[in-house]
């Protein structure tokens, strides 16, 4: 039997059934009023899926950038856990790239998209496999597993106890200090900053503002693009 993860204070963790999406339990619960700082979880052996609860005190556009602490938080996870030749990289707005191929990445769900609105609630899930989804290995050789990378030391139970330690020390930061520093953080692990893109816009990815917008320069032409474009609907 699996020993429950232990989460860092302030965070609470609550398995799901196994053929239970923990972003969806996580979704239905905050709609329901659950305790900000809770941590749904599966227990399978294949694939980390979580989702963690937050009851943001300030607009959307800027809780939004919760999802780079996410991120952040499941590198230094991966970072700390698996060998370290083993590079991650972010690609925009919601993968997570193992030695350049994808291997999970996160999502999110609040109950506004009014970019000024105070959300009641933001959820914020990651999904790390860390089996082959084929039987037929390089079948999709943009796509990836902790396994296939030299990681199958690392349980998935270990990965979720190190994402909620690292998620919250970045999340005080943000509160704390504001987007500046994690930005600085996030940065240099995007995979396709200073690169020429297809999507979601066509141009070369220059950046990101000072509120976490994507920046897209297409002749002398800037467009930002914001993470709430990517919120899943509730």
């Amino acid at each position: 039997m699996t020993e429950s993860p232990h989460f860092p204070p302030l965070l609470k963790g609550e398995a799901v059934p196994r053929h239970t999406d923990p972003f969806d339990k996580a979704v239905s619960q905050a709609i329901a009023g659950v305790d900000s700082g809770t941590i749904f979880y599966s227990e399978a052996g294949d694939v980390l899926r979580a989702a963690l609860v937050l009851a943001p005190e300030t607009p959307l556009e800027e809780a939004i950038q919760a999802v780079y602490v996410a991120q952040i938080g499941l590198a230094e996870s991966l970072g700390a856990l698996a060998p370290p030749e083993v590079p991650v990289f972010f690609q925009w707005p919601d993968r997570i790239k193992v030695n350049g191929a994808v291997c999970g990445g996160v999502r999110y769900a609040a109950d506004v998209s009014d970019p000024g609105a105070q959300p009641n609630w933001l959820v914020i899930g990651i999904d790390v496999p860390f089996i082959p989804v084929s039987d037929e290995p390089g079948k999709n050789p943009n796509q990836t597993c902790l396994f296939e990378e030299g990681c199958g030391e690392i349980e998935p139970m270990a990965l979720l106890e190190s994402w909620s330690k690292h998620t919250l020390l970045w999340l005080t930061y943000l509160m704390d200090s504001g987007f500046e520093r994690v930005h600085n953080e996030w940065r240099p692990r995007c995979d396709d900053l200073g690169k020429e893109i297809d999507q979601p816009r066509p141009g070369i990815f220059v950046g990101l503002d000072e509120k976490g917008r994507m920046l897209v320069r297409q002749g002398v032409m800037t467009e930002t693009v914001s993470l709430i474009e990517f919120a899943e609907h509730t």
